[in-house]
């Protein structure tokens, strides 16, 4: 059976914020097919539904540093609110008070994104675990192995590509 949306494009959508795995406002409205403005007035109609371990209002500092760090915004996108971003649970409930069969499906998608992750996050955690038990069995020979293989754990940096005007250099 074919997702309705690509788990690898959830996944790029899930930030850690405080220390939790969330999703913006204007990600998941996008994901669901529906404005902004409509997701936001479902949640203040059920405001009960989300507790704050379920949804964060971002700070101004918050949402600054994510412009900058991921051009979150769109053009045109932007708006005079904060954003909010939903943790795991509150994406769950986003699908009760949104009411289409699209937000179900994509409910659906969007929690097996969660499960993969965390699923990645323990197997890197055990490996790292086994890494270090059988390099306290060799002696210092082999850390020079070890720490290549810590290397390679490592999650590369997404590469960015640079914007503005660059000119040539001389030469070519």
């Amino acid at each position: 059976m074919k997702a309705l949306i690509p788990v690898e494009l959830i996944e790029k959508k899930i930030l850690l914020i405080r220390g939790e795995k969330v999703m913006l406002d204007s990600d998941l409205a996008e994901l669901y097919g529906v404005e902004v403005k409509h997701l936001k007035r479902q949640v203040r109609r059920n405001i009960d539904r989300f507790p704050e371990d379920f949804m964060i209002q971002l700070s101004k500092e918050e949402y600054d540093s994510l412009r900058r760090h991921f051009g979150t915004l769109k053009r045109g996108g932007h708006s005079k609110y904060l954003p909010y971003v939903f943790t795991e649970q509150g994406v769950a409930m986003l699908s009760s008070v949104l009411n289409s069969e699209r937000a179900v499906k994509v409910n659906i998608e969007i929690m097996r994104a969660f499960v993969r992750l965390r699923q990645m996050l323990a197997s890197n955690a055990e490996l790292s675990r086994k890494l270090n038990a059988i390099e306290k069995k060799y002696d210092a020979q082999f850390k020079v192995v070890f720490d290549a293989i810590r290397q390679l754990m490592i999650p590369p940096d997404p590469k960015r590509r640079q914007i503005g005007f660059h000119r040539e250099k001389e030469g070519k």
